[in-house]
């Protein structure tokens, strides 16, 4: 048989075959440490900035030649990505197209007002707005609308903006915002007068960006950063005074432990919770006596988390005290909330994870996790009886929406489905009966009909069944031909929604199979679920994802070498691992804000999230084991002299969570060291931090990078190198 003729040019010319571009070569400037006896090297520990903390607040101070390697990189990825132009344009296009440019939120009702967001046509960022509340039991009208909040307004002209919170006043004259001008997670507090429109003198700079208000609206509460970006102080400002004057309520001591705001539905209590990833303490303050002393819930043990809500004359805690590893909830009085005084209200039931609760005036609402799918619970707390709300599917997500108010027959909640569009409810507590008030709307057509949602399950290495959720179209053949998106993440006890996403149905629409692979480090499955992937059992997270990988082409929904793999932040280290350890696997590697070089960034204390991460991971500073551990697995430190797949590596300059130098280096590493297969490319967003792009339409476009890469990388590939 004589072969096939090889490519020719439009006139019909053989062809010459194309090879890569060159990439950029990182420098070699050797960094030597021993650690524990080990000696370590760093051939790239150069392209972290000495003043990185600088280039949070201020991303021109980069210095001059990193920002000339990574700006090398940028140009490397639009050069190799070039013939997906057209692609990525198309992409844009389709996703802009599901989203209703002109949304609103489902307003929610507090005393005289209606509180909601909104979208103008075309605007990137939201509308705050409130408009009077019609008569209780009153059909729904609109009423005379105020704009409270124009942040399209307020980022114009801006590189990056990203609003973070809005509190109005309990008296409803004031609105206190918040926004990050950087990416950097460093919010600005204002305070706007809703009567005139214009901001008070009152400015809070260097803050987490939540606001808490103290009940007779003259002063507000806030948790600061400090120097190396940690959330540990909580401070009062009273309106009309300066911030050097403001109050401190807290100070945390311990680098290991962050701060966070919050208040019971009641209104009455401010919560100061301070916690890692498995120890928390919650101190409160009376908002009705702003100026008050904080109390004490129950003193920081390890091991034991618990969240607080209040009502009538008893706390209701969400515990795992008392080897209630799934948790239950227990009563306390609020004279004295100390252990010993709590008493089961829910008691702990192997299996049934309790993920939430709160309490509406007469009744706890609880949002638990069985069997891998959620619902809700509501009980009356007079006389015990309960009723839950759950859905027929094999895969769905399910929320609960608190809103502002505590004495009301309404619990509003949101049901979507990984084919069908979030459904927003309200559900009378009193009669069981569910109004549908909004469906999320896809303007350029969706037909859920049109799809299948599948759950499968893989068997991991030790036999534990991995659930994996999957969505394809409903005529796709099932005969391993489909090339296959498969999303990870599997740390922080982070569960995996199978909830309704626009975005992927612009790969699932040409042909490929969606899934998401709930493996160890989550919670899909119970709290031992993620016990059984952090720590000294990190690498079931991984081996469950190669697993799933693997269950997936033997079920016939794809083939080996025909997944694409996507992972983000910690999920971004799960695709090192992955890369590392099964790279025949995968048609590429998609990597998100990516935590790989996991133990250099764990050695360092003064980086903002290392201290409160040893509990998830092990401190390898002071434990020889975690550090050989860590070592084990850290990608980085793991690249081989192998083939890789495909690999895109994204991150963002200003980002405090997951620095721009980890994916920088990790992608210099792997080009030096890999033995064939790529390319890597790097993209680094230089206006934005952890989350990417702000804007609701600015962000697709990132999106629409990572799936024509995966298009590319399951379809035609790259020429060689």
């Amino acid at each position: 048989m004589r072969p096939a003729p090889g490519p020719r040019d439009q006139s019909g010319a053989p062809r010459r075959a194309r090879r890569l571009p060159a990439p950029p070569r990182a420098e070699i400037r050797t960094k030597e440490s021993v650690v524990h006896g080990v000696a370590l090297r760093d051939d790239y520990d150069w392209l972290r900035a000495p003043n990185w903390k600088e280039v949070l607040r201020a991303p021109e101070t980069l210095p001059a030649d990193i920002r000339a390697y990574l700006e090398a990189e940028n140009a490397y990825c639009r050069s190799l990505m070039a013939s997906t132009r057209t692609l990525q344009r198309e992409l844009v296009k389709e996703m802009r197209g599901r989203i209703k440019e002109d949304d609103s939120s489902v307003p929610q009702p507090d005393g005289p007002w209606l509180y909601y967001a909104r979208y103008r046509k075309g605007a990137e960022h939201p509308l705050i707005c409130r408009r009077p509340r019609p008569e209780r039991k009153a059909p729904l009208r609109k009423g005379r609308e105020q704009i409270m909040l124009d942040a399209d307004a307020l980022a114009d002209g801006k590189d990056f903006f990203d609003l973070g919170d809005t509190a109005h006043s309990p008296d409803h004259r004031l609105l206190a915002w918040s926004a990050d001008e950087a990416g950097s997670e460093l919010h600005r507090i204002r305070v706007r007068d809703l009567a005139t429109g214009e901001d008070l003198a009152d400015a809070v700079g260097d803050t987490t960006g939540d606001i808490v208000w103290a009940r007779d609206s003259r002063s507000f509460f806030y948790v600061a950063l400090d120097a190396d970006h940690r959330p540990s102080r909580v401070l009062r400002h009273r309106l009309g005074t300066a911030a050097t004057a403001d109050e401190l309520l807290h100070d945390e001591a311990d680098a290991g432990m962050f701060v966070d705001i919050d208040k019971t539905q009641s209104g009455r209590f401010l919560l100061i919770s301070i916690s890692d990833h498995e120890t928390s303490e919650i101190r409160l303050l009376d908002l009705d006596s702003p100026a008050g002393a904080l109390r004490l819930v129950a003193a920081r043990r390890p091991g034991r988390q618990y969240s607080v809500e209040h009502h009538g004359a008893d706390f209701v805690i969400l515990t795992n005290a008392d080897g209630a590893e799934d948790f239950k909830i227990v009563t306390a009085p609020l004279d004295n909330p100390a252990p010993e005084q709590w008493r089961d209200l829910v008691p702990h039931r192997q299996g049934r994870l309790i993920l939430d609760h709160l309490c509406l005036k007469g009744r706890l609402i609880r949002l638990e996790r069985e069997d891998g799918l959620p619902r809700i619970v509501i009980r009356d707390l007079a006389g015990g009886g309960e009723s839950s709300i759950a859905f027929d599917e094999e895969a769905y997500g399910l929320g609960m929406d608190a809103g502002y108010e505590f004495d009301t027959d309404t619990l509003r909640f949101l049901y979507a489905s990984m084919a069908r569009p979030t459904e927003t409810y309200d559900y009378d507590l009193v009669t069981g009966e569910r109004v549908l008030l909004k469906r999320q709307e896809v303007p350029s057509g969706h037909d859920p009909a049109a799809y299948k949602v599948r759950r499968i399950f893989a068997t991991a290495a030790d036999g534990e069944r991995v659930p994996i959720s999957i969505l394809h179209r409903a005529d796709l053949a099932l005969d391993g031909s489909a090339p296959c998106l498969l999303y990870g993440y599997g740390s922080y006890g982070s569960a995996m929604s199978a909830s309704f996403r626009t975005r992927p149905l612009s790969l699932v629409d040409r042909g490929f199979v969606y899934a998401i692979a709930h493996i160890r480090g989550g919670t899909d499955k119970g709290w031992r679920w993620y016990l059984d992937g952090k720590r000294e059992k990190k690498r079931n997270s991984f081996t469950d994802f190669i697993a799933a990988g693997e269950a997936l082409a033997q079920a016939g929904f794809t083939s080996r070498g025909r997944i694409v793999a996507e992972g983000g932040s910690a999920g971004g280290m799960l695709m090192g691992a992955v890369a590392n350890m099964a790279p025949d696997l995968f048609a590429g590697i998609v990597a998100e804000v990516p935590f790989v070089d996991v133990l250099n960034t764990i050695l360092d204390d003064t980086l903002p999230l290392t201290p409160p991460e040893w509990p998830e991971w092990g401190d390898p500073i002071r434990d020889i084991k975690a550090f050989d551990y860590i070592r084990s697995y850290s990608p980085y430190d793991n690249v081989a002299a192998q083939h890789y797949p495909p690999i895109l590596a994204m991150g963002g300059l200003t980002d405090p969570r997951v620095t721009y130098w980890e994916p920088a280096k990790w992608v210099a590493r792997l080009r030096a060291t890999m033995t064939g297969g790529g390319p890597v490319l790097l993209h680094t967003n230089m206006e934005a931090g952890h989350g990417g792009a702000a804007g609701r339409f600015d962000s697709l476009k990132e999106t629409a990078l990572a799936y024509a890469f995966a298009i590319k990388a399951a379809g035609e590939g790259w020429p060689a190198a």
